[in-house]
Parts: structure tokens; C-alpha cells; sequence
């Protein structure tokens, strides 16, 4: 049994609560925009950290951490790529990375929106935890955690937080 945390977006900006939210949890995965090095070291420094860059992360993350990663947790394949779009309508990029791995969980962020959805079509659980940085039109910070064992992922979680 792993208990896994999920974050994306944090433009530099980690809140407080983030910590006791993810206390519980083996690992964290940062799904891009993570800002700069401080903020990925304090994660890192945390929980062991799995992390890919998003479209505002400079040089300096880009170099630390790759576009996208494929992994495993247990008996689940996780792919993760900071642009993703949506099961209805993927990123070009990001459906041909599905189509290729066929991943069990497709986790993305970007859009500041937090969205769990099975995607049939592709027999997968879908994962963008929103934005957990002050940063962007999201009116909420949301961060996700989960248990995955074995073969069955459970007890998703989300942590509301205000921005300000």
C-alpha cells in the first residue's frame, strides 16, 4: 500500500496547510509549474518527490526534471506530463504518450482545474489536482492524496484551500 500525493502548479508558492495535508503520504508527484528550485527542494526535502516541468518553469527545473515520466507505483503505470488536456479532447502530445504507454493513471495539471474522471476509451484514471499555487483564475488551492494497492486505486481525497 502506497499513499501518494498530488500537486501541480504551485508557481513558487507552497501553503502551509500543504504539509499536514500530505503528511501521511510514501510519496508526492508534482505535475509541472513548480516555479523554481526552492519550492521543489522543499517537496523534495518533505517526501521523496516525483516531479515533471511545466510551461513556466525555467531552465534550472527543466534540467532537474524531464517533460513527462513514465513510472510505476505498485501494480499501477503512471504517466505524467504537465500539458495534458482532457479525455474528451488530449494535448496532441500527451494522446500520443497514452497511446504509446497505455498507462493506468494519467496524471497532467495546467489548467488550474481539478478533474477526476475514468476515460473509457483508453482504460485509465485520469488526474489533474488543479492548482495548489496562489498564482492564476483559480478561485480554490486543491491538492489530492490516494492510496494505490496493488491493483486498486482508493480514498481519493481533495484539500480545498484559499488562496489568500
Amino acid at each position: 500500500m502506497t499513499r501518494i500525493g498530488i500537486l501541480s502548479d504551485t508557481h513558487c508558492f507552497l501553503h502551509p496547510k500543504t504539509f499536514d495535508f500530505f503528511s501521511q503520504c510514501d510519496q508526492l508527484w508534482h505535475a509541472g509549474d513548480i516555479g523554481n528550485l526552492e519550492t521543489a527542494k522543499k517537496l523534495e526535502d518533505f517526501k521523496p518527490l516525483k516531479a515533471i516541468y511545466g510551461n513556466i518553469d525555467g531552465q534550472e527545473l527543466r534540467i532537474q526534471y524531464p517533460e513527462y515520466q513514465v513510472f510505476s507505483v505498485e501494480q499501477k503505470k503512471i504517466l505524467m506530463t504537465h500539458i495534458g488536456g482532457t479525455p474528451s479532447k488530449y494535448d496532441v502530445r500527451a494522446r500520443k504518450l497514452i497511446v504509446t504507454e497505455k498507462p493506468d493513471i494519467f496524471v497532467c495539471g495546467h489548467s488550474h482545474i481539478c478533474r477526476v474522471q475514468f476515460d473509457s476509451k483508453h482504460q485509465l484514471m485520469y488526474i489533474n489536482p488543479g492548482a495548489a499555487g496562489k498564482f492564476g483564475f483559480h478561485l480554490k488551492i486543491t491538492l489530492l492524496r490516494f492510496i494505490i494497492d496493488g491493483n486498486d486505486l482508493r480514498e481519493m481525497e481533495i484539500q480545498e484551500l484559499n488562496k489568500h
